[in-house]
């Protein structure tokens, strides 16, 4: 009796075991069943904004889809990862993001909604620029002006070094989001999975990235490489190993998108790749993170709209009262840059051969007639289609609205002032400090002493190094044998632009 009572115990034993796992395996498989369901059925929309200021800075241009990041894994990075971080605040704003009251990720930064919220760039994160007066008085912002303070790799190695970072596991990274407030179980199970995601797919840009950016000068703030990441995301098959040593350098100044309207036909980029605004802007939406089945063709084109008509910002601060000065400025610019820069002038939208101008060639060099084939058959067949694109010899000449905002000068951000862009190229300031906003209403751009802002270190700019050439827009047709007194009345007058 002994024996078959003690088997009898064994038996229901091994029932409630099979009962116990049958049902931790029933509710896993209901699990993963939800988690599938809440993947594909969950919703998909992006945060919508009424204004279209509000539109610009925080709207999608659908590179929050397939390219987004957990918002809430986002914002636990900087305090988790904070020795990652660039001296700052131990925010975003160490890269030189504008961060607004009220707004959970920087200006430039979009939210969509699915099961976990994701976040991705848009126009605005190279597009709003920040003027103060000196280092203690508070930022002027404005939209559509060059992101004179955004480092935009900088944020990039931020991320890698984050996901390389033995504590970038889902258990440490979820123990941290809950120090904001608990997941619930679903809720983690999806985190864990998208953490992990985020991982791989952050380490395998890092990869495609190293091969163009490996051995190169550091961009800085305000400036961007715009096309080598197509090289690195939509044609990564086929640059793998096909990397021309001569193309690897594109860097540039971000421009100011205002006025877009006098500009559709002149030939746009700075090379002049491309003469439609419109292809412009989708294409810069792909090198957001947007691809071509995500890109918010609706959302682009009321931005581009707005864009059309936005005038440039007036000049802030004082100017010379001495009418006599800028009248004589007035007609130093009709005699020297009028023909190529005034809206209406009979050479403004047109490219420049490299022989003329004699600029740094690196950008020029970037953008290939490879490149330009290959951007082709990605949009064959699609909406967006690209038709425009084409391989120039030099760089476009650009209308000058709103010029004092653009500094730093030419088109790799090479000449800190208008005064010094005026000079022969022997005496512009070989080193300078950038990628802070204190203005030099004098001289009309930055400053070029300005160490640190707000606890940020500004970016010493070395025109040596390549890409970085600070040459060429010199001689008599281009203002550079003036008098100082023509070059200040000039001045003057480009500051009414």
């Amino acid at each position: 009796m002994t024996t078959q009572h003690a088997m009898q115990s064994t038996d229901e034993g091994g029932r409630r075991w099979r009962r116990l796992r049958n049902g931790i395996a029933g509710a896993l498989s209901a699990l993963l069943v939800v988690l599938v369901l809440s993947s594909r059925y969950a919703p998909n929309r992006p945060v919508t904004h009424e204004g279209i200021e509000d539109h610009f800075k925080y709207g999608t241009i659908g590179a929050d889809t397939e390219s987004g990041l957990p918002l809430r894994v986002m914002q636990v990075l900087p305090r988790m990862f904070h020795e990652h971080l660039p001296a700052g605040r131990g925010d975003y704003t160490a890269f030189g993001f504008i961060q607004e009251p009220g707004h959970p990720m920087p200006i430039g930064f979009s939210i969509r909604r699915r099961f976990i919220d994701l976040v991705g760039l848009n126009c605005a994160v190279c597009h709003v620029g920040s003027v103060r007066a000196s280092e203690d008085s508070a930022p002027l912002r404005y939209l559509a002006m060059p992101a004179n303070t955004v480092d935009l790799q900088a944020y990039f190695e931020f991320l890698f070094r984050c996901v390389e970072d033995e504590r970038f596991t889902p258990d440490l990274v979820i123990d941290e989001m809950e120090k904001d407030g608990a997941l619930f179980p679903l809720e983690r199970l999806t985190y864990r999975d998208a953490i992990e995601r985020m991982k791989s797919g952050l380490l395998r840009q890092r990869d495609r990235l190293g091969v163009f950016t490996l051995g190169n000068p550091p961009p800085g703030p305000g400036r961007v490489d715009t096309f080598n990441p197509y090289k690195t995301r939509q044609f990564a098959d086929y640059y793998k190993g096909h990397i021309a040593d001569e193309e690897r350098i594109g860097t540039v100044d971000f421009p100011s998108i205002w006025n877009q309207g006098p500009r559709e036909g002149m030939h746009l980029h700075w090379d002049g790749d491309n003469t439609s605004a419109s292809e412009r802007s989708v294409s810069a939406a792909f090198g957001a993170g947007a691809t071509r089945e995500d890109v918010d063709l609706p959302r682009i084109a009321r931005i581009h709209e707005w864009l059309a008509r936005l005038p440039p910002p007036a000049f802030p601060f004082e100017r010379d009262p001495d009418a006599v000065k800028v009248g004589r400025g007035q007609a130093l610019y009709a005699q020297y840059c009028a023909s190529c820069h005034a809206i209406g002038g009979a050479d403004v939208g047109r490219v420049v051969p490299i022989e003329e101008i004699g600029t740094d060639e690196h950008r020029l060099n970037s953008y290939t007639r490879t490149l330009r084939q290959l951007q082709v058959s990605y949009g064959r067949g699609y909406d967006w289609e690209f038709r425009h694109f084409q391989k120039t010899h030099g760089y476009a000449n650009q209308p000058l609205d709103g010029i004092w905002a653009r500094a730093p000068y030419l088109h790799n951000g090479s000449v800190p002032t208008l005064w010094d862009l005026l000079t022969p190229a022997e005496r512009r300031p070989a080193r300078f400090y950038r990628g802070h906003d204190v203005y030099d209403a004098v001289r009309v751009g930055f400053r070029v002493d300005v160490r640190e802002v707000d606890g940020r270190q500004a970016f010493l700019f070395d025109t040596s190094l390549p890409g970085n050439g600070n040459q060429g827009h010199t001689g008599a047709r281009y203002g550079t044998e003036l008098s100082d007194s023509d070059r200040w009345a000039l001045i003057e007058y480009l500051k009414t632009l």
